[in-house]
């Protein structure tokens, strides 16, 4: 998971990756043997979650992720990394649909927690509003 606050996750991605966390899931709990018809079966997802309270590859990369939109918005517009992070790429792009970039993964997110409609560098340089956002988030993500 090194470096996973600058991916751009699309739904595909996130469905691949909890598709791997429970199948990692099912192999270190194994199978469970059902009391009544004494045979073993695999674990559902529910079972899975209920015996693991950690949280999923998802959920952490969402979290790094707003840590590290606070950190690039306190660096200003002349650093690089935000030019590329948030700078619009000026050259055309091929026909088709457009690859996604950075900052909409952390427009998603925050619409995800209901503040879509305001502006994520004014709410990033605010520190106290943004770690509420990030709590708030926590909590909503907590299985």
């Amino acid at each position: 998971m090194y470096g996973c606050e600058t991916w751009s996750l699309r739904l595909r991605e996130e469905r691949r990756l909890r598709v791997f966390q429970n199948r990692v899931l099912r192999r270190i709990y194994g199978p469970k043997r059902d009391k009544i018809t004494r045979e073993w079966r695999k674990l559902h997802n529910e079972e899975l979650n209920d015996l693991c309270f950690s949280l999923s590859n998802v959920w952490v990369i969402k979290l790094r992720r707003m840590g590290w939109a606070r950190h690039v918005a306190c660096m200003g517009d002349r650093r690089g990394i935000f030019r590329v992070l948030v700078g619009k790429p000026e050259e055309k792009r091929p026909l088709g649909r457009h690859k996604l970039r950075w900052e909409y993964n952390i427009k998603m997110d925050l619409q995800e927690v209901g503040c879509g409609g305001m502006d994520w560098i004014e709410l990033a340089e605010n520190g106290d509003r943004w770690w509420a956002l990030v709590n708030a988030v926590m909590n909503l993500w907590v299985p």
